[in-house]
């Protein structure tokens, strides 16, 4: 598999008008395959061996926010970066997450090619399956290479998509609640 991919960036490197023989490039095949593998590894990876058993009984039944989990992503479209932070919360319904599973699961979906619409959703259900929450949230807010890179070429523009499962679609107060308490004081 790894020979393969080499082969499709050395003709990359060809189809640019590039020398892959030259001495700057004799190695960036293997090394754009490996960088490529390394950022999609997402795809190896399933929501039950990321959990691991890491779900505890808790009598906990208010918000549960972990804000500000960096994220890394591939676009879909075209291949670049994406790099942001996701917000993610949910009402714990007896059991809890480990804390560091709730960053896991962003890793795991941000490390596939991706638009950020899909990305919040599959964040969103993953968490709602996982832990039968009794309501899910996440913000992502990120900034696109594709759009700062390249096309309108606008740097400091920021996207941010949401989605609301359960009791922060249903109620407003607690929707409002999450949205404050991931704000940015500046």
């Amino acid at each position: 598999m790894s020979d393969s991919l080499s082969a499709h960036y050395r003709e990359i490197l060809l189809g640019l008008g590039e020398d892959p023989a030259r001495e700057g490039l004799l190695d960036t095949p293997k090394r754009a395959a490996k960088a490529m593998r390394y950022l999609c590894h997402g795809y190896e990876l399933s929501l039950e061996e990321i959990v691991n058993g890491a779900l505890f009984a808790s009598d906990n039944d208010e918000m549960v926010i972990v804000r500000d989990i960096e994220l890394y992503s591939l676009c879909e479209h075209h291949l670049l970066p994406f790099i942001g932070k996701a917000h993610v919360a949910y009402i714990p319904t007896g059991k809890v997450l480990g804390l560091s599973k709730v960053a896991r699961i962003v890793d795991m979906f941000a490390r596939r090619l991706q638009i950020q619409e899909n990305l919040t959703r599959q964040i969103a259900e993953a968490i709602e399956r996982i832990t039968g929450a009794a309501g899910v949230a996440v913000v992502i807010e990120a900034q696109h290479m594709c759009m700062m890179m390249r096309g309108v070429e606008k740097q400091n523009s920021q996207m941010f998509t949401s989605v609301m499962l359960g009791a922060f679609r249903e109620s407003a107060n607690t929707r409002q609640e999450f949205l404050q308490l991931i704000k940015r004081s500046h």
